[in-house]
């Protein structure tokens, strides 16, 4: 038994390599004794006589079993090199990284496939693909081995809750709050107010917000462009710069020493304003007197005061090009007009054509060219500024409250204390258009920007409504781009900064009645005036530098106060 067991072993591990239509034949000549390629082996267990039987059998079985015993043979050598090269397969597969691995498995199927399988698989996608335009099998395989999104293992129910935000006790929030109902608001309404108040800043929805807006460049833009990009980055420096246009909510400024404070006087403030061309500002009063001071916004030295005799001033000007100065006073009717590069005073006692008994209100054109004076019953009379002469007259329905000229000088704006305001053409003075201050009962005063964006009408009541140009021009009944309700007593002066980004509106009736307003936000500027220092009083008069840099205001204490805006450099 011992002798045997080997023999048995020998026969099963050769069976385990054979195919299995060769295992079966191979189990069949056993059985009938005739097993190709196997000899008896002598003093293996068999007997003398067996042994001796087979070694004569021998010869015969052999020459019939030969062609068996090769093919038998051929077919574990390709068995043995098959699982060879299956082994190194799996080597080198283990040496590969997870991801190649399964990228190679959705293209080529299963490593484990025999090349057989592989070979009917990619003919049979090549057949599907030439006879129909859909998917091959392995991108269909691919797509199903795509990961699946997943749900959410979790929903919070107050995600999908409406929050709502709080907008009394936010000072930006509170701003765009239209009535007291909508002390709160939810976050979409927020968003969509946000998004309103963007869009009447910017004037309408900007071309790079519109959906689908796509800038086309050229080659040469975008040549241009790249050397732009290369000339960036051979340099280095501070590329970050602050922005040109005037901020909103917080006015960056600097409280100076009064501007007549070389001069000191009890007396109202009538008249403040800075000349056209040098670093200097005019101060009059009822005290008969016109003083020059140089701003520096440290001692402002005074240059030289005019004395008027029993003239107390209501309102003193200068020229366009700062060659002139004129004044006029409470209860006369002569314009005095003083020539600065001669320092001769000339007094203009009448003017042919013109029936007024008092002259007081009047306004320069900005070109230089015509002087506007108001007169009683509704009558302006346009005067040359060169030669004093009238040119014509206009008259409106009831008594006159205000006028200015427009920024190119071709327009009069007129506002009556019914709260109508007319248009007026300088070159033909006929009216081109009339409208109602929307709310006004009785106008006060109007003011045109100098960019000729806005125009600004002042009522009775305290309200100001800031107007389209445009809009006034072409418009029976414009609507205000902006009513500004900050001031609760009549608007006595309205006056623009030369950028037209600040609109400056007071009441002489109330102490400390004036606020600053930003354009083109319409909004009003928090941290002037500070309240708890009162020292404005009363406004009676203002005026900016013609680059912005200060602003003066005069009051009925007799003190042209002085302040220096920072975001604008220049005088």
């Amino acid at each position: 038994m011992r002798s045997g067991a080997p023999r048995e072993r020998l026969r099963f591990s050769s069976a385990l390599g054979m195919p299995p239509e060769r295992r079966s034949r191979t189990k069949a000549e056993r059985r009938a004794g005739t097993m190709p390629g196997r000899q008896a082996r002598p003093g293996s267990g068999d007997t003398p006589r067996k042994a001796a039987r087979s070694s004569q059998r021998a010869p015969q079985a052999g020459q019939r079993a030969a062609p068996r015993a090769v093919t038998a043979a051929a077919a574990a050598a390709e068995e043995e090199e098959s699982r060879l090269r299956q082994r190194n397969r799996l080597v080198l597969e283990d040496d590969k990284p997870a991801a190649e691995r399964c990228l190679e498995q959705l293209v080529f199927g299963d490593v484990e496939d025999d090349e057989d399988a592989l070979l009917r698989r990619l003919r049979s996608s090549r057949g599907q693909r030439q006879g129909s335009s859909g998917d091959s099998e392995v991108e269909d395989e691919a797509k199903d081995n795509l990961p699946t999104q997943k749900k959410p293992v979790w929903v919070d129910e107050d995600d999908e809750d409406e929050e709502i935000v709080d907008m009394v006790n936010n000072r930006f929030r509170k701003d765009i709050m239209k009535n007291a109902s909508e002390s709160k608001l939810s976050k979409d309404k927020l968003q969509k107010r946000l998004k309103e108040e963007f869009q009447h800043a910017m004037g309408g929805v900007p071309d790079w917000a519109e959906p689908g807006h796509k800038r086309r460049k050229s080659s040469d833009d975008e040549s241009e462009s790249e050397e732009d990009e290369d000339d960036l980055l051979q340099r280095t420096g501070n590329f970050i710069s602050t922005s040109t246009s005037l901020p909103r909510g917080i006015l960056k400024m600097k409280n100076c020493r009064p501007a007549n404070a070389e001069r000191p006087t009890t007396a109202r403030i009538s008249s403040v304003q800075f000349h056209p061309g040098a670093q200097v500002v005019m101060v009059s009063g009822v005290d008969n007197a016109i003083s020059l001071f140089q701003v520096d916004g440290k001692t402002n030295p005074k240059i030289q005061s005019i004395y008027l005799e029993k003239f107390p001033i209501f309102k003193a000007c200068f020229s366009a090009n700062g060659e002139e100065l004129l004044a006029t006073s409470v209860h006369s009717k002569v314009l005095y007009v003083y020539d600065m590069l001669a320092g001769k005073l000339v007094p203009v006692h009448q003017v042919r054509g013109m029936k007024e008994k008092i002259v007081k209100r009047f306004e320069v054109s900005p070109d230089g060219s015509f002087l506007l004076i108001s007169g009683i019953a509704g009558f302006s009379h346009l005067l040359s500024m060169k030669t004093k002469e009238l040119i014509g007259s206009m008259k409106i329905n009831g008594r006159i409250a205000a006028s200015t000229f427009s920024s190119d000088s071709k327009k009069i704006y007129t506002s009556s204390e019914n709260g109508e305001v007319y248009v007026w053409d300088v070159n033909s003075r006929k009216c081109i258009n009339r409208f109602l201050d929307e709310g006004s009962l009785y106008g006060l005063s109007i003011a045109a920007s100098k960019n000729g964006q806005y125009v600004a009408c002042g009522s009775k009541s305290g309200v100001v409504n800031i107007y389209s140009q445009d809009s006034c021009l072409q418009q029976t009944n414009p609507k205000p781009i902006k009513a500004i309700m900050n001031l609760v007593t009549g608007v006595t002066s309205l006056t623009f900064n030369p950028t037209t980004e600040i609109l400056a509106v007071a009441s002489r009736k109330m102490k400390e009645a004036i606020r600053l307003i930003h354009l083109p936000s319409c909004t009003v500027f928090s941290n002037f005036p500070v309240f708890k220092k009162s020292v404005i009083s009363r406004v009676q008069t203002m005026d900016f530098s013609p680059r912005g840099g200060y602003f003066a205001l005069g009051n009925e204490r007799g003190k042209a106060l002085l302040y220096r805006l920072h975001h604008y450099s220049d005088f």
